[in-house]
């Protein structure tokens, strides 16, 4: 099975890459399954039901949320519909939409999951924990198991994958828009890389205006974040996992600028 992991689409910029060059990447690397983190589509916070329906006809998957989750509310009504996008599971029991979704690709079923990190985000129940427990109703189902990690700290996101190897088929962090070169399958078969890194401008900070975020740094005066114009870049990885072990076999990471 081969898997196509896209790093946090921003804003138009990022939806553009995906428009323009998805369908190619797909075709070129034979692509299964494709997954995308969209809490920045929307102009860099949260996602639109219009911007959800683009992301799926363009050739994405499923799309796993992060800690802008809740920026656009109409991802309740997203949630209702039963639309093939996550949010992390360890927001508490009660809240909207679910923190992993099994679809079926080829012949067989793979499990996507969304956890979100506590360091310097939000005080979530505990990911190590609540992750053990999805796994308990995962494994039932599926032995393929993808986790989306959206956590800030990379000793956080290096700590969950050690804690995962074996017990999943990959583990590749989002969030801090910065792609890592630090692929690696770990001794017990699963893929793991720190952050596969942002789909959106390119000339920015972290999808930011540059100017912008340089003032702040040096007034520390509040200014509204503005998503940069110009080129634009696609980050992401490809994993092939043996659908019988649920093992990853090869894990590479992808950029086109």
């Amino acid at each position: 099975m081969r898997v196509l992991a896209i790093g946090d689409i921003v804003g138009n910029s990022g939806r553009a890459m995906i428009k323009d060059f998805l369908g190619k990447v797909k075709k070129e690397l034979e692509v299964d399954l494709c997954i995308a983190n969209g809490e920045n589509s929307a102009a860099g916070n949260g996602i639109t039901r219009h911007i959800a329906y683009e992301l799926f006809n363009h050739g994405v998957d499923v799309i796993t949320m992060g800690n802008h989750v809740w920026s656009k509310k109409e991802i309740v009504r997203l949630f209702e519909e039963n639309l093939k996008i996550i949010r992390p599971a360890n927001y508490p029991p009660g809240t909207p939409g679910s923190g992993h979704i099994v679809v079926g690709v080829k012949n067989s079923k793979a499990a996507i999951v969304n956890i979100s990190g506590r360091v310097y985000l939000e005080n979530l129940d505990c990911p190590f924990r609540v992750i053990e427990n999805e796994l308990k109703l995962i494994k039932k189902i599926t032995n393929i198991i993808i986790v989306d990690f959206h956590a800030e700290a990379t000793s956080e996101k290096v700590a969950m994958g050690w804690y995962l190897d074996g017990k999943v088929s990959a583990v590749f962090g989002t969030h801090t828009h910065v792609q890592t070169a630090d692929e690696r399958i770990l001794p017990k078969g699963t893929g793991y890389i720190t952050d596969i890194g942002m789909t959106g401008p390119y000339d920015s900070i972290l999808g930011v205006q540059k100017e912008i975020i340089i003032n702040r740094f040096i007034t520390h005066f509040p200014e509204k974040f503005e998503i940069a114009d110009g080129p634009a870049q696609f980050n992401g990885i490809i994993l092939e996992i043996d659908e019988v072990t649920g093992k990853t076999t090869s894990i590479n990471r992808i950029v086109i600028k």
